[in-house]
């Protein structure tokens, strides 16, 4: 590597501060495959020589941020999913060598795989406990996550399985089984009960919430809140909590929640010192995390650390997507944005930098550089150019290769890491996002507001504090995913709240 780009190396580990909440990129299985393949010293390259941008001196090492002797940039936290991995322990497996074989030091939160059963790719009647296909996958995910995980979730049945009942296997059966709400805490119940018992101790495990609205994710939580309880499990209780469905993007909730796992004494310090709040990728929540935990490691756990983790970086490259700016403007809304980028045959020998090109050429606007794109000239994403032929000899109909998107990823990731470090300097200097102020009536700042709940010690206070500032919380906005701000008061809810459905 030539001594200008080694030089702009950027360790984004060092760039975290501790008080911050920690941002976990869901690391794609495309993205560490190829790096892994070509470590694979039993094979030729998998991307050969004359393939690798020259500014990485010939090693694709450069694209792995778990890496922080050979990384363009390094960052040593990450969240990678049972659902994605190779579950055979017994095996050396190349593509996953990036996880399996990552330096000490780092830090890695394995995923379950319940998107998996949501999804209807792991199938079982997971209700079941004696169904053998739902014990076998059980078995693999706790040997899996004792193995090579730091942290673990717990198998869990994500609330909105109950959106894929209908999809029969060939016998005509639900390909999962669970068709409400009650199911899937039943059959949540006997995967927690066997990781509970069954835990090596190797790897330390989160409880994970669900519940598409308030009612339900209550229920869930009266029900599995035992599983971190100390003296009903002094040896081998869950180690703290995983945020999904509602529980994570509502605010009301997700404050709502932590007041009674502290009341109820599962947020003890050296016990369960992890929050995760599964997907989520609203740059607003990065800081509205932190202002969390900062108050409740003031006034509650000063060990607690929150999580939170998103895949659009990974997603978004495959889409053809790169991120290209940022907005954290004072009182307005915050974004990454993203928008196609180079991909014409016309580039495969255009030498000229990468992000110098995409402006000349009108592709973007503008583009904020990473430390890859910084390493890369125009060819290097657009390889394969006119007349370009495939293994079969037919002539490919993009310019990208395998490459292109691995290297498209790892830029994306790290402008979303850099993002939500810079989300959270601007916030510590006194720069808000509009979604947590609100001054019409009176001047609320989402970080006061925070700290006077935590700080009042009495659950019944916080609570009612908590329900005083419902507006507050209404403005919040998660994007896409769940019911939050107006929509989190529903007819779901309403109908859980009046009726009980017969089966």
């Amino acid at each position: 590597m030539n001594d200008k780009i080694m030089a702009e190396r950027i360790d984004l580990s060092k760039e975290h501060k501790p008080d911050w909440a920690l941002f976990l990129p869901a690391v794609s299985s495309f993205f560490i495959a190829g790096l892994g393949k070509q470590r694979d010293t039993t094979t030729e390259d998998y991307f050969p020589q004359e393939r690798i941008p020259a500014g990485f001196n010939g090693d694709v090492e450069r694209l792995n941020f778990l890496n922080s002797k050979e990384g363009l940039f390094t960052y040593k936290w990450g969240l990678y999913s049972a659902g994605h991995a190779d579950l055979d322990v017994t095996k050396t497996i190349p593509t996953e060598s990036i996880i399996r074989d990552r330096e000490e030091g780092t830090f890695m939160l394995g995923d379950s795989g319940g998107f998996q059963i949501l999804k209807c790719q792991w199938p079982a009647d997971w209700k079941d406990p004696n169904c053998p296909r739902a014990m076998k996958k059980r078995i693999e995910v706790l040997t899996w996550m004792d193995t090579y995980m730091d942290y673990g979730m717990c198998l869990d049945i994500p609330s909105q399985s109950l959106s894929t009942y209908h999809v029969k296997d060939k016998d005509g059966k639900s390909v999962h089984g669970i068709q409400t709400i009650e199911e899937a805490m039943i059959a949540t119940h006997i995967n927690n009960d066997y990781f509970i018992h069954n835990r090596s101790g190797a790897c330390k495990f989160l409880n994970v919430l669900q519940g598409l609205n308030h009612t339900q994710s209550d229920e869930w939580y009266e029900q599995m809140k035992m599983y971190c309880d100390p003296i009903k499990y002094p040896d081998n209780h869950f180690n703290g909590w995983a945020f999904g469905g509602q529980n994570k993007i509502d605010i009301h909730l997700t404050l709502k929640r932590i007041v009674g796992i502290i009341h109820d004494g599962l947020l003890e310090q050296g016990k369960h010192d992890l929050i995760h709040c599964l997907g989520t990728s609203i740059l607003e929540y990065a800081v509205l995390f932190s202002d969390i935990q900062k108050a409740v490691r003031k006034y509650h756990n000063p060990d607690l650390q929150i999580t939170f983790d998103c895949a659009s970086p990974f997603f978004g490259a495959a889409k053809g997507l790169a991120y290209f700016n940022s907005n954290m403007e004072h009182n307005t809304k915050w974004t990454y944005s993203m928008e196609k980028t180079a991909e014409n045959k016309d580039f495969d020998t255009d030498m000229r930098k990468f992000s110098d090109a995409v402006i000349a050429e009108g592709i973007h606007e503008k583009f904020a550089d990473s430390p890859i794109t910084n390493a890369m000239v125009m060819k290097d994403l657009c390889y394969r150019g006119h007349g370009f032929l495939n293994k079969h000899g037919k002539e490919t109909k993009t310019s990208w290769d395998t490459l292109s998107y691995t290297l498209l990823q790892a830029h994306n990731v790290y402008q979303h890491m850099f993002a939500v470090q810079e989300a959270n300097r601007q916030y510590d200097s006194g720069c808000v996002p509009a979604m947590l102020m609100n001054e019409t009536f009176e001047s609320i700042r989402f970080g006061d507001l925070v700290d006077e709940i935590f700080s009042l010690n009495d659950r019944q206070k916080s609570l009612d504090l908590i329900d005083k500032h419902s507006r507050f919380w209404m403005q919040i906005m998660s994007g896409s995913q769940g019911f939050s701000g107006k929509r989190s008061v529903n007819a779901g809810t309403m109908f859980d709240q009046l009726f009980t459905e017969n089966g």
